[in-house]
C-alpha cells in the first residue's frame, strides 16, 4: 500500500480510456470539471461532454434524455450536490424508471477537507442506498475505481459511485478480479472481522497489522458494493469470528454499518461496532485532522475491535 492515487483521478482517466473504445459514452459534468476529473474526456471528445453549470438537477435530466436516446451516459459533480439537489431528478428519472445512466460523484466524505460541512457529504450512501433499483458504490483506491468505472459501464442500469477528492493508498493491484456486488476479503483473520468501504480498508488493514502485534487476529473483509451487499460474504465472517467492526467516512446510521447490521440482524447476530460519524456533520479541517477528530483511523479501529471483543466473550 505504498502508492497513493485519488479516487477522482482514476476515474478521469478510465473515462477517458472508454471514451477511446466507446463511442456511445457521454460525459456530464455541473460546472465541476476540474475537480471531477472529467475534464480529460471534454478536452478530447467536446462532442459527447455536456457542461450543464451549476444546474444539478437539469444535469440529470440531461442524462436520463441521453440513456432513453440509446447512449451510457456518466454526470458527475460533487456528492452532496448529486444526492442533495439531484435527488428528485434521480428518483424519477432514473431509479424508478431503472435507467441506464451513472452518477458518479467525487469528494464524498469528510477528506474534502477544508471546504467544510456543507461541502462534506456524509450521508449520501444512505440516501442512494435507500432508492429502489439503485446500485451503490464506494471504491477503496485508484485500481478498484478503474475497475469499477469498466464495470459500470457495462452494466444495464443505474449506478450510484462515490469518490473521493484526497489520495489514498492502493490496497488492489491493477487488473484484479472485479465484480459488481462481491465483496473481497483482503485479510484473512480468526477472532473478529472488519468491514469496510471506501478509504476505510486501508485503515483497516492497518489496524488488523496493530492487532497483531497483541495477538488478536483480525479479518478484513471490503465491501466496494453497499448496494447489493454481498450477504454471503458478510453472514461467512460472522459464522467464522463471531465478531464485527464496520468502518466507512460517512454516518454510521444508513450506510455500511447499517447494512451491515441489518444482514446479520436477520441472518446471524453477532456483536458489532460501527465506525463512522456519530450522526454529526463535518466541519473545515485538513483531511488528516478530520479523520482524526471523527475517529476514522487505525487507533480508533483498534479499540472498537478491543470492545468488541470484550461483548462476544460475555
Amino acid at each position: 500500500m505504498s502508492e497513493k492515487i485519488a479516487t477522482r483521478d482514476a476515474y478521469g482517466k478510465t473515462l477517458l480510456e472508454l471514451g477511446r473504445e466507446n463511442s456511445k459514452i457521454v460525459v456530464l459534468d455541473a460546472d465541476l470539471s476540474g475537480s471531477t476529473k472529467t475534464g480529460l474526456f471534454a478536452k478530447e471528445f467536446p462532442e459527447r461532454f455536456f457542461n450543464a453549470g451549476i444546474a444539478e438537477a437539469n444535469m440529470v435530466g440531461m442524462a436520463a434524455g441521453l440513456s432513453a436516446g440509446g447512449m451510457i451516459p456518466f454526470a458527475s459533480t460533487f456528492a452532496v450536490f448529486a444526492s442533495g439537489r439531484a435527488f428528485e431528478q434521480i428518483r424519477q428519472s432514473l431509479a424508478y424508471p431503472r435507467l441506464n445512466a451513472k452518477i458518479v460523484a467525487t469528494h464524498g466524505g469528510i477528506t474534502v477537507g477544508e471546504d467544510g460541512g456543507s461541502h462534506q457529504s456524509v450521508e449520501d450512501l444512505a440516501i442512494m442506498r435507500a432508492l429502489p433499483n439503485m446500485t451503490v458504490l464506494c471504491p477503496a483506491d485508484g485500481p478498484e475505481t478503474a475497475a469499477a468505472v469498466r464495470a459500470v459501464a457495462e452494466y444495464d442500469g443505474p449506478v450510484y459511485m462515490r469518490l473521493g477528492r484526497a489520495k489514498v493508498p492502493c490496497v488492489f493491484e491493477e487488473g484484479f478480479d472485479y465484480r459488481i456486488g462481491a465483496g473481497k476479503l483482503v485479510r484473512e483473520g480468526t477472532d473478529l472481522t472488519f468491514v469496510t468501504t471506501g478509504l476505510m480498508t486501508a485503515q483497516a488493514l492497518d489496524a488488523a497489522c496493530i492487532l497483531e502485534e497483541g495477538g488478536v487476529s483480525a479479518r478484513v473483509v471490503h465491501l466496494g458494493t453497499v448496494k447489493p451487499l454481498d450477504v454471503d460474504l458478510v453472514l461467512k465472517a460472522a459464522r467464522e469470528t463471531g465478531a464485527l467492526v464496520t468502518a466507512e467516512e460517512h454516518s454510521v446510521i444508513g450506510g455500511l454499518g447499517g447494512a451491515v447490521c441489518e444482514t446479520l440482524a436477520e441472518g446471524f447476530p453477532v456483536p458489532v461496532e460501527r465506525v463512522g460519524l456519530r450522526d454529526v456533520f463535518g466541519q473545515s479541517g485538513t483531511a488528516e485532522e478530520l479523520l482524526l477528530h471523527y475517529g476514522l483511523t487505525p487507533a480508533e479501529l483498534v479499540e472498537a475491535a478491543q470492545r468488541v471483543l470484550k461483548r462476544k466473550s460475555r
